[in-house]
């Protein structure tokens, strides 16, 4: 049974950092994709990050909203996967959420950071990031 928990949520200063952990079980981490999602209140869910497996040379996408300020990486041999957020800002308010297709690679359609939904497609259940003075 494929599981995402995220964490490391929480309130930061306009201009901080965070880092966001995601654990993942119940499949062969190495072999798939993995993406980071978040949501607003009241608005719909944006992708912002993804990054491929071995097969697609572990390349990084983001999304333009955070390009710059958000970098993620994985560490196969934990299972985990990383988004480190700098320079947080009131609008990255949302809860923050990994999220896997069991795809290879990540699905990125004009610019955009999409995940296909399957079987097998899950999404962790959620970390919040508060970002205020």
């Amino acid at each position: 049974q494929v599981q995402l928990a995220e964490s490391g949520g929480g309130l930061v200063q306009p201009g901080g950092s965070l880092r966001l952990s995601c654990a993942a079980s119940g499949f062969t981490f190495e072999l798939y994709s993995i993406g980071w999602f978040r949501q607003a209140p009241g608005k719909g869910r944006e992708g912002l990050s993804c990054i491929n497996s071995n097969s697609g040379d572990y390349t990084a996408h983001y999304a333009d909203s955070v390009k710059g300020r958000f970098s993620i990486s994985r560490d196969n041999a934990k299972n985990m996967v990383y988004l480190q957020m700098d320079n947080l800002q009131p609008d990255d308010t949302a809860t923050y959420y990994c999220a896997t297709d069991l795809h290879p690679s990540c699905t990125v359609i004009s610019g955009y950071i999409l995940i296909q939904n399957g079987p097998h497609t899950t999404f962790g259940k959620g970390t919040l990031v508060t970002v205020s003075s």
